[in-house]
């Protein structure tokens, strides 16, 4: 069977997927893990072992001693390199080939954010900035915390809520 190597496409939604699931949970029968083969046409196997090469890379993961398999550690170096320090890029790019593989728009996934407001009898255009990608932010969040708030330790995911220390708006 002839091996099929991994697109730039496929390696950041890989590591769109890494940054939001815990080491833990990185097995094939993570119900992520198994959407996403599904996408991509590769098996659950496949995309949990990307995941541990991208864990591999962490220094986090990797001075707790994890290591991956060495071609796929160098397919993911790249993707790392491009990302890592820029995630809110690689949460646009992620959401936006996704997208792609889904056969859906930014705006219709997103729809319920966009919809305008109307007052009966007439239309108003409304300009609002918003956030889209929120949801992936908290999911990272979330990751980083083991889901338990930094500050309390309170473990309840409902409660807790993603904030930046510098608000959005004031610090692209």
């Amino acid at each position: 069977m002839k091996r099929r190597l991994w697109s730039k496409d496929e390696l950041i939604l890989a590591f769109n997927l890494y940054l939001k699931l815990l080491f833990g949970k990185m097995h094939r029968s993570n119900p992520d893990i198994f959407k996403l083969s599904n996408l991509l046409g590769r098996t659950p196997s496949s995309i949990a072992m990307r995941l541990v090469n991208f864990a591999s890379i962490d220094p986090y993961h990797r001075e707790r001693g994890v290591l991956g398999l060495p071609g796929g550690v160098n397919q993911c170096l790249p993707i790392w390199n491009e990302f890592n320090n820029n995630r809110e890029e690689l949460i646009f790019e992620g959401e936006k080939i996704l997208d792609e593989y889904e056969n859906q728009t930014i705006e219709s996934k997103y729809s319920f954010l966009l919809q305008d407001l109307k007052v009966k009898g007439e239309d108003k255009v409304r300009e609002v900035k918003t956030r889209v990608n929120q949801n992936v932010f908290r999911q990272i969040i979330l990751n980083v915390y083991a889901t338990k708030c930094a500050i309390s330790g309170i473990d309840i995911p409902d409660l807790l809520n993603a904030s930046h220390i510098i608000p959005w708006t004031k610090n692209d």
